[in-house]
């Protein structure tokens, strides 16, 4: 009898193991959650994060606010986030900076991505887009990597900031096109943007969200995109492949990730939720004019996608032999 007893409370515990992750989800979130957002806001991160906190805010009756920690292009938010309970109270906006370039150029880097981190979804991967100046001469990529071997060193490219993804897009150009040039980082894109636009410097691979207004506006030039594929928003663009740079692939890219541990049953919930949001179709505009495609899917599909960038920046870093100071 007693044997019985212990069977039956032993088979109860472990029904109600097997019933706490689905309860979990159902209460989860009781309280409001923060997606924090590695940058300023009126950015690219920003604006994708604005777009799922007011849907989700609205699927879960909680308030989904966006909170911004500004810094180390995208780092600073990234180490805060990893040291938060893992309740999925507070989510980040990971982003290409602190998930795949950070790790491979910061030795000090204190999170380590695979470990402190629990990736949710993959957002939307965005081209950047090579800008000139409008009154630069060599308007082609023919044209500029000739400037460019004319001129070694001079050539001038902005990014927002040393380690950006800008950056490792420069840093990606001179190595497959075998020339130099001049990198001039800024804190951020505003700047840059503008110092492109007054002339003061000439070209950069900026971000397609960024860069989008200035080109509509006929402020700064497009010359060519840096994804195998041409973004729905600039159709007329070609891509650096069709140039003669086979397979260069230099993206800016936005995910949902928890803290490390975080529970498989809310992880499901928030992959699911953000999957339904990413289908609605005014969502799916603004993702367009963002130039953010192939977002969504499963958790595993971000993770592997953190991993297979890592591994491609990593040999860039080496090859060009980039440094930062950390």
């Amino acid at each position: 009898m007693m044997q019985r007893r212990t069977f039956i409370q032993a088979a109860a515990g472990t029904a109600a193991g097997l019933a706490a992750p689905a309860l979990i989800a159902q209460e989860w979130p009781s309280s409001a959650v923060r997606i924090v957002v590695g940058f300023p806001p009126g950015g690219g991160t920003d604006a994708l994060a604005r777009v799922l906190s007011v849907k989700l805010t609205e699927m879960w009756k909680q308030q989904v606010i966006v909170e911004n920690k500004a810094g180390v292009a995208g780092v600073l938010a990234a180490d805060y986030v990893s040291q938060q309970p893992a309740d999925g109270n507070t989510l980040l906006m990971a982003h290409i900076n602190s998930h795949a370039l950070a790790p491979n150029l910061q030795p000090k880097l204190r999170y380590n991505v695979e470990r402190d981190f629990t990736p949710i979804m993959l957002v939307g991967v965005t081209p950047n887009l090579l800008i000139a100046n409008k009154n630069q001469a060599a308007k082609s990529v023919p044209d500029i990597v000739a400037l460019c071997k004319a001129q070694p060193g001079k050539v001038s490219f902005g990014s927002a900031g040393a380690g950006s993804a800008q950056h490792l897009a420069l840093e990606m150009f001179k190595l497959r096109a075998k020339v130099d040039a001049l990198h001039v980082p800024y804190k951020g894109s505003g700047p840059l943007l503008q110092d492109l636009i007054g002339g003061q410097i000439q070209y950069s691979f900026e971000t397609m969200t960024a860069a989008t207004p200035h080109v509509k506006s006929g402020n700064a030039l497009a010359i060519a995109q840096t994804r195998g594929k041409r973004a729905k928003g600039h159709p007329s663009v070609p891509t650096m492949a069709e140039l003669g740079f086979e397979g260069f692939d230099a993206t800016t890219w936005y995910g949902l990730a928890g803290p490390g541990k975080l529970s498989p049953a809310i992880v499901a919930k928030i992959n699911r939720d953000a999957n339904a949001v990413l289908a609605m179709p005014d969502v799916q505009e603004k993702l367009d004019t963002y130039g953010a495609e192939d977002g969504g899917g499963s958790p595993e599909k971000f993770a592997e996608f953190i991993r297979s960038e890592t591994a491609k920046w990593a040999k860039v870093v080496k090859d060009a032999a980039v440094r930062i100071d950390s």
